[in-house]
């Protein structure tokens, strides 16, 4: 027998596979966060890409604003500590300082993972609200009207930092991603976010993926002065720091990240269990149902898949649930979005695409009413009665693949 733990919640659950049956364990690449995270910070503001240096930017009696991604209070500390570090190396008062925590409409706002922002008090901490008015700062190719937090906008130097990390929508995180859905609009982000309907517009593409281009021109019409990307392992060590301009320090973050997530997989499984990653990634339904995209892309025709996922806070987003219980039909579903489109209701769309050509069972917490009759799911108390169940399905010669940190993993087949 073999023994594979996958993160639930705060928690790991353990499921026993005979060897027989057993095909691999995908991971993200086994990386060790650099020795002195905080040393790498400041070496790459040091030496920056494509752009000048904080000290030659920043002047005495500038008003800073840095848009950070709520992604880990440890990561955070450290970014500020160097980016303050260099701030006052340039005379700029700390109360002259404002940091922005980036909207992120694909995390849940009960999520644990990066709730605990920093409570440095030498400087304004405040969250973006998308539904306040905003700066209108322009239009993209496609038309899309661009509105922009007021404090942003208005702040002499303008500063980007965060994670590049894979993305469910937009293919990676971080960067451009910091200003759209970060301090934008509602309205704009939905607009940029419609596009996501496009198949190229799935985790870890850049490629003709239209949500990405949209938010690289939102970005450049930002005058973003400085951007840090950091890059971290599965464990959310920091690996990397890339800084500067902000498409450079991105693209480069971007090029290294993918060393890390994209992961090579030689056979389809009959079966795909599948864990968003623990409590980061799997404290509602909703949020942990885009890790999926990845064990359709490894999975042999019949697509038999288990979501190994707690989602202790339920099911997510009324709108999300509503979304589910009314739609039996994806075209009229998406006939809907494009005419009033919402990220809750596009998350619904996606879940119900995957659903339509796969056989997924779950292993939760949550209610048997929401899996059965909202979403059409089975339902597994445990990960060892799940795989039970698909033995007796796929035979006793199935092979099972399992994937425990599916939101940070980009499985791909090999050709």
């Amino acid at each position: 027998m073999v023994e594979i733990w996958l993160p639930y919640g705060d928690t790991e659950v353990c499921v026993r596979v005979p060897a027989s049956n057993m095909l691999d364990v995908i991971e993200p690449k086994k990386v060790s966060g650099t020795q002195n995270p905080q040393k790498e910070i400041r070496n790459a503001l040091k030496k920056p890409l494509a752009a000048p240096c904080i000290a030659d930017l920043a002047k005495p009696g500038a008003k800073v604003t840095i848009v950070l991604k709520d992604s880990g209070a440890s990561t955070n500390h450290m970014i500020l500590s160097a980016l303050i570090e260099e701030l006052k190396s340039s005379d700029v008062r700390e109360e002259d300082v404002t940091v922005l925590v980036a909207y992120d409409p694909f995390k849940a706002p009960s999520s644990k993972h990066g709730s605990t922002m920093l409570s440095m008090e030498v400087f304004k901490i405040m969250r973006h609200s998308c539904l306040n008015h905003g700066t209108y700062v322009g239009k993209t190719s496609r038309g899309t009207e661009i509105f922009l937090n007021r404090v942003f906008m208005e702040a002499d130097v303008k500063i980007l930092a965060g994670p590049v990390e894979p993305h469910p929508v937009a293919g990676y995180s971080g960067g451009r991603e910091l200003i759209v859905p970060g301090i934008a609009r509602i309205d704009s982000i939905n607009k940029v976010f419609k596009l996501g309907l496009d198949e190229k517009a799935v985790i870890g593409n850049l490629n003709d993926n239209p949500v990405h281009e949209e938010m690289i021109e939102a970005a450049s019409l930002a005058d973003i002065d400085f951007a840090v990307s950091i890059v971290r392992n599965d464990a959310f060590d920091v690996v990397k720091a890339f800084a500067g301009d902000f498409n450079k320090a991105f693209k480069e973050a971007v090029r290294f990240a993918e060393e890390i997530y994209k992961v090579p997989v030689e056979n389809r499984a009959d079966v795909v269990f599948i864990s968003p990653g623990g409590s980061a990634f799997d404290s509602t339904f909703q949020e942990a149902a885009t890790c999926l995209y990845g064990a359709l892309k490894i999975s042999k025709r019949k697509k038999n898949i288990v979501l190994v996922a707690e989602c202790s806070s339920g099911c997510g987003d009324e709108e999300f649930i509503e979304t589910a219980s009314k739609f039996a039909n994806l075209k009229d579903l998406r006939r809907d979005l494009k005419k009033k489109f919402s990220i809750p209701k596009f998350m619904a769309y996606r879940l119900l695409s995957v659903l339509q050509e796969s056989n997924v069972l779950i292993v939760s917490a949550m209610p048997n009413y929401y899996v059965s009759r909202v979403f059409g799911m089975k339902i597994a108390r445990t990960v060892n009665e799940a795989f039970r169940l698909f033995l007796d399905a796929v035979g006793s010669r199935g092979k099972f693949s399992f994937i425990p940190k599916g939101c940070l993993t980009i499985p791909f087949m090999k050709t």
